[in-house]
């Protein structure tokens, strides 16, 4: 049965098994990581929620008399509204403009939609590489560490490798291996996906860091998910 990530123990298995064959032929040490998302996002829904309610107090001011005319109806009153009883109402649609669209932000699919592009793949990236930090980088002889990572609700996926591999290899080449992985992710997919950018990953590694005799597994084949 697979869980939340799309991922059974069969998944799981066969990209194990796909990083271990990927890695018999060049000096690579793949990790494998997949994380429900990268962030919650929630300064962007604190932005949307502000920028509602300056709309709000921005409409009030463009056609006052229109509000205070509902206002005074509202409240049966026969005499001008005070300056201060229009601030009140300014005060009043504001706030609950801001609250109304923060709770309508909890949704977390609705969120993820009103968040640019840009930001939720610079979340990725900046995510993909603090995982590297602390996984990958520099724990390998030969500085040969390279990090496979998979955001599932953003549906984006990021490919972040040690010093010696980005000495040698240019990163557009990576290109196709996250085209895939994100391809078959969005078909919910996830285990054929990472297998097939493993696959790719270790041919290019192949290709550049040839195995040696003496070359021993220094990171773990199994997929991390968080």
């Amino acid at each position: 049965m697979a869980d939340h990530h799309g991922l059974d123990d069969a998944g799981r298995l066969a990209i194990s098994q796909a990083v271990h064959q990927a890695e018999t032929g060049s000096a690579g040490e793949i990790v494998t990581i997949i994380s429900e998302q990268s962030d919650r996002y929630q300064d962007v829904a604190l932005w949307w929620a502000a920028g509602v309610a300056i709309i709000a107090l921005a409409v009030l001011a463009l056609f006052p008399d229109f509000f205070v005319a509902k206002l005074a109806w509202l409240t049966d009153s026969w005499s001008e509204i005070s300056i201060a009883e229009a601030l009140e109402l300014a005060l009043i649609v504001a706030g609950l403009k801001f609250v109304g669209i923060r709770l309508l932000l909890q949704w977390m699919r609705l969120r993820l939609w009103l968040t640019p592009r840009i930001v939720k793949a610079n979340r990725v990236r900046g995510r993909a590489i603090r995982y590297f930090k602390v996984g990958a980088e520099r724990r390998t002889a030969g500085k040969t560490g390279i990090l496979i990572y998979l955001s599932i609700h953003e549906r984006m996926a990021e490919i972040v490798a040690d010093e010696a591999i980005v000495a040698k290899v240019d990163p557009s080449v990576w290109g196709e291996a996250m085209t895939k992985l994100v391809g078959h992710a969005r078909q919910g997919q996830i285990a054929d996906g990472m297998i097939a950018a493993v696959g790719d990953v270790g041919a290019i590694l192949a290709s550049h860091f040839p195995r040696s005799d003496d070359d021993a597994n220094e990171l773990p084949d199994r997929v991390i998910e968080l």
